[in-house]
């Protein structure tokens, strides 16, 4: 534990990654993720499919091969995002890879966010579809002012599991070079052998002290919105 404690620096930073990883993709899979659920109910056939297939594909590709493929593939066909390079937020600088793993994420996370927001669609009466229908509305004012707002109160437990996943999938990057958690993790291991156990339990409490803080703003959502029965 005292490797942990000389370099609590380093820890926090890690930490502080492995959070940026979260927001930024957690953030960007939630808004894609519900653009495919919409596309995925919506009245345009070849749009449904083209997300069906979508969600079939990144669900079914393991994310170190996302991973790889963005490490690898992308800058071999001239996709670098070197304008990041310089970018330099809350102490921070965001490399390319930062931005390549948070793009990797979002496809992975958004094809889980999606189901979970259309089994939300899908548990809101079809009758309430139709009343927007009958008073006016187009499909997609439909769905953002009836629909979605009923499905977001009924997806917040499962939602809250596909995020707490996102949090732990961020460990992948440590494969690619990102120092977050993990990475750090294993850097002062490898250099603090007899201190291995300490250093794993600093690094659990952790990624148990985030999760726990997701689960609990999670409680206080569906506390808040959910309607009396």
């Amino acid at each position: 534990m005292d490797a942990v404690f000389s370099n609590f620096d380093d820890y926090l930073k890690a930490f502080g990654l492995t959070i940026g990883l979260f927001v930024v993709a957690g953030i960007a899979s939630l808004v894609w993720g519900t653009i495919l659920a919409v596309l995925r109910v919506g009245p345009i056939s070849i749009l449904n499919k083209a997300a069906a297939l979508y969600v079939t594909l990144f669900r079914n590709t393991p994310l170190l091969m996302i991973f790889i493929f963005m490490a690898i593939a992308m800058p071999v066909l001239g996709y670098n995002f070197k304008f990041v390079e310089d970018v330099e937020i809350g102490g921070y600088n965001v490399s390319a890879f930062f931005f390549r793993s948070c793009i990797a994420l979002t496809l992975y996370t958004s094809a889980f966010v999606c189901e979970a927001m259309r089994s939300g669609v899908n548990a809101v009466p079809l009758g309430q579809a139709e009343a927007g229908r009958a008073i006016g509305l187009t499909f997609a004012q439909s769905m953002q002012l009836v629909v979605l707002p009923q499905a977001a109160r009924a997806i917040i437990p499962p939602m809250t599991s596909v995020l707490i996943a996102l949090i732990k999938n961020t460990s992948v990057a440590a494969a690619f070079g990102m120092a977050e958690a993990v990475a750090t993790m294993k850097a002062l291991t490898n250099n603090n052998a007899d201190q291995r156990t300490g250093i794993f339990l600093a690094f659990a409490v952790g990624y148990i002290i985030i999760v726990e803080v997701v689960a609990l703003a999670s409680y206080a959502v569906e506390r808040k919105v959910r309607v009396a029965r």
